[in-house]
């Protein structure tokens, strides 16, 4: 087995999970970064209706980057087991299934929204002032899709494969050519919003090509090859099944993300909507750190649950979850400390800056706790109980959040909005603790099964 392999069951947790989170933190951090430089520009280009188009389309996105991590978290995954088992051509053959399968959403999904934009924009919060500017960022995202597909989902491979470093060059590669080509298409060409989606695609082709490229080269434990790129139904079923969870919680995303569009356009107008996309950019760049904390335990969980060594699986899961709480906690102090400051860098706008600030000291009450919720849920799925992973997964984003953002509103308005997280943090946290201590205590009982052997 290849070496970079093998030390997924040999290296010291610790050290293992330390060095493959970092890549993953760090091309996370950058790949949440040019979402924030894109509303930063935007905003103080050309005004708070900018962002507020932008935000709206969120939703859209959200759906985009469902399939993604269906394909990719899913083959992932099922790829690190396989490695671990010691079965090399089948992690080859669920690559080049999770290849093929990409491309056929990519051509499906895209074209679905770009028949139905204007309405699905409009369903999704935007006023007739920002949908001009919604059409303008997501029509143009859209056409070139697959690009995201490519490299951002079959960059879970890549990790899968023993090699996070290079998938922390994918995303840094991409991150830093969108800033850039967004510095120049709206300050030097005036492209306005056109622009910063352009610069989208255009980064997310040339990352694309590496990820490609890396799996045809002699540098990847796994290759891609035309004769497993032919669809097989055993697969596919395969990479879905692991894949569901993560797809249903971005997918369950897109769906929240619409109910607060609608919530916040009915208290709080555009304003409102333009608030929440810049609250929202930031508590996805604070919380990047546990995502990619997951993508650094997922391989390391597979191939250890796959060789039934499930005492590397509780070490595993043990630092993830505290290095998950100290992230999600240090950003929780931050927000709370400096929210103004915060959105201040977004727009100059006063009315966004006030309910922004309002809003965002509500919305992150529970952020200490989400770390240790999302490294649970994402246990669960690395070891391959998708079930349990889904319903883990959509207890914060749809099982209690949308109960709570039909309920409140009623009563408490614009703070009821901002209330529905906070609310649905904490109860989905408490359920995953009741969840996950059964399966703690099952593993270390098989452990000593297999330490008597």
């Amino acid at each position: 087995m290849d070496e970079k392999t093998r030390r997924l069951g040999e290296e010291k947790v610790s050290n293992l999970l330390w060095q493959f989170s970092l890549p993953s933190i760090v091309g996370t951090l950058a790949s949440s970064a040019y979402v924030i430089i894109d509303r930063v520009f935007v905003g103080q280009v050309v005004g708070a209706d900018a962002i507020a188009g932008m935000s709206v389309t969120m939703p859209i996105s959200f759906v985009l980057m469902a399939f993604g991590m269906l394909v990719g978290i899913g083959s992932g995954a099922l790829i690190s087991i396989r490695l671990g088992e010691g079965k090399r051509e089948e992690a080859e053959s669920i690559l080049g299934n999770a290849f093929s399968l990409v491309l056929i959403i990519a051509v499906v999904v895209s074209s679905l929204f770009l028949l139905f934009l204007n309405q699905v924009l409009t369903l999704f919060g935007a006023s007739p002032a920002i949908l001009p500017y919604a059409r303008q960022f997501i029509g143009i995202v859209l056409l070139g899709s697959v690009f995201q597909y490519i490299s951002f989902g079959l960059s879970s491979v890549i990790r899968a494969e023993g090699n996070p470093r290079m998938a922390m060059y994918v995303v840094l590669i991409n991150a830093g050519i969108n800033i850039i080509l967004d510095f120049v298409f709206i300050f030097f060409l005036g492209w306005q919003v056109r622009g910063a989606a352009i610069a989208t695609i255009i980064s997310q082709a040339i990352s694309g090509s590496i990820v490609l490229w890396h799996f045809r080269s002699s540098r990847s434990v796994l290759r891609l090859r035309l004769k497993n790129m032919k669809i097989k139904p055993e697969i596919i079923r395969g990479i879905i099944s692991i894949g569901m969870a993560p797809f249903a919680m971005q997918l369950a995303a897109s769906i929240v993300n619409t109910l607060f569009n609608q919530d916040l356009a009915r208290y709080g107008g555009d304003a409102a909507i333009g608030a929440y996309g810049v609250i929202n950019a930031i508590i996805v760049f604070l919380v990047m750190p546990v995502i990619g904390i997951n993508m650094g335990a997922q391989p390391i969980i597979g191939y250890n649950y796959g060789a039934r060594r499930y005492d590397r699986v509780l070490e595993t899961l043990k630092d993830a979850i505290i290095a998950g709480t100290l992230i999600t906690s240090a950003g929780f102090i931050i927000m709370e400390l400096f929210p103004r400051h915060l959105v201040g860098f977004f727009t100059r706008d006063a009315q966004l800056l006030s309910i922004g600030t309002h809003g965002m000291r509500i919305i992150v009450a529970m952020l200490p706790v989400v770390g240790f919720q999302i490294i649970s849920g994402n246990f669960f799925q690395a070891i391959g109980k998708a079930r349990k992973a889904l319903i883990l997964t959509l207890l914060r984003q749809v099982i209690v959040l949308i109960p709570a953002l039909i309920i409140l509103p009623r009563f408490f308005q614009l703070n009821g909005v901002w209330f529905a997280g906070p609310v649905a943090d904490g109860i989905a946290t408490l359920i995953t603790l009741i969840v996950l201590l059964p399966e703690v205590r099952s593993l270390k009982s098989r452990w000593r099964d297999v330490a008597e052997e």
